[in-house]
């Protein structure tokens, strides 16, 4: 039986109840926040031009979900393929370092905590879900073929069965378990980095993160990288250069970074992780002007991953952050 009325307020209500829930899905597909808000608008208008020949045979979730995953293979099979700095290149030393923007790729997008993490009370269950949106966990998903991605995410993370998980793509049930142990094996080959959800913090990290504001507002690199682990990575889309370790990243910021120097951090939260609006002073000398959306990755109590995105006319509007600070 439909969960819907006849009544158009009432469809598009019930069809906003799943925006979340359907753009996290979307992201977790293509990788990028814009492309995902787009399948999902996508995604409403062919359920309303197609709404007549909902008979609710299944629920109105499963539906706009079947819709939304044709809408991301559409995508898909046109060569969408999200990529970080580290799918690309060798890391390189700091000496030699050389900033080179790749406008050909079409890079891994970060994204805001509540435009895909719908509320939960269940701690398991939001875990799960933020673990799910991490930067490392999307990028891997990006090697998998499209319909092996769309299996693994609605088996392993929106937890649907099998038989609903066929019914969705149209196939079988064997079809669906074949994806999936393909999927896993080809995840278990590019095993995403460790890294731990900080939505909310707990005390460590609290502090971990406190001590890295400190730090960087003061532009005290021993304080800085004492914070990382010692086989950090510094990525800086949209150039492909990234650096592993502290003494490179501790350079860097001293040499070809220097610029940094004197910044304000705003904290934010990305991907179900910490982040910070970066402001570098302005050149005219008044006042902050955006340089950087700054994703952290924590695990076991440092710094493993620093992912400096630095589109900030597509980044700041986005999460919110200030055009300036005076």
């Amino acid at each position: 039986m439909s969960d819907l009325a006849t009544t158009d307020p009432v469809l598009d209500e019930a069809m906003e109840r799943y925006r979340v829930e359907l753009t996290g899905y979307c992201y977790r597909m293509l990788g990028s926040s814009f492309d995902a808000e787009d399948a999902v608008q996508d995604t409403y208008v062919r359920a309303w031009r197609s709404f007549a020949k909902f008979e609710g045979r299944s629920s109105l979730r499963s539906w706009l979900y079947r819709i939304a995953t044709n809408v991301c293979l559409d995508l898909l099979n046109a060569g969408n393929k999200r990529a970080r700095p580290m799918d690309l290149t060798a890391p390189q030393a700091q000496a030699s370092a050389v900033l080179n923007e790749r406008p050909e790729v079409t890079w891994l997008e970060p994204v805001p905590d509540g435009r895909v993490l719908t509320q939960t009370a269940d701690p398991a269950e939001a875990a799960l879900a933020k673990e799910s949106v991490r930067l490392a966990f999307v990028a891997a998903l990006q090697h998998l073929p499209a319909k092996q991605r769309a299996v693994l995410i609605l088996r392993e993370v929106l937890a649907w069965k099998a038989d609903e998980t066929a019914e969705l793509l149209d196939t079988t049930v064997a079809s669906v378990n074949s994806a999936l142990q393909r999927a896993r094996a080809t995840m278990a080959a590019h095993p995403p980095r460790d890294s731990s959800p900080a939505d909310p913090l707990d005390a460590d990290q609290a502090e971990l993160l406190g001590r890295y504001l400190t730090a960087f507002e003061a532009y005290d690199i021993t304080a800085l990288t004492a914070l990382l682990h010692e086989d950090a990575v510094l990525s800086m889309p949209p150039f492909d250069l990234w650096l592993r370790g502290i003494p490179d990243i501790a350079a860097w910021h001293l040499n070809q970074g220097i610029g940094c120097k004197g910044s304000r951090l705003i904290p934010t939260t990305a991907n179900g992780m910490p982040a910070f609006g970066q402001y570098r002073i302005a050149e005219d000398g008044n006042g902050h002007t955006p340089w950087a959306l700054q994703v952290l990755e924590i695990s076991d109590g440092r710094i493993v991953g620093l992912n400096a995105f630095l589109d900030t006319a597509r980044w700041f509007p986005l999460f919110g952050l200030p055009e300036r600070l005076a």
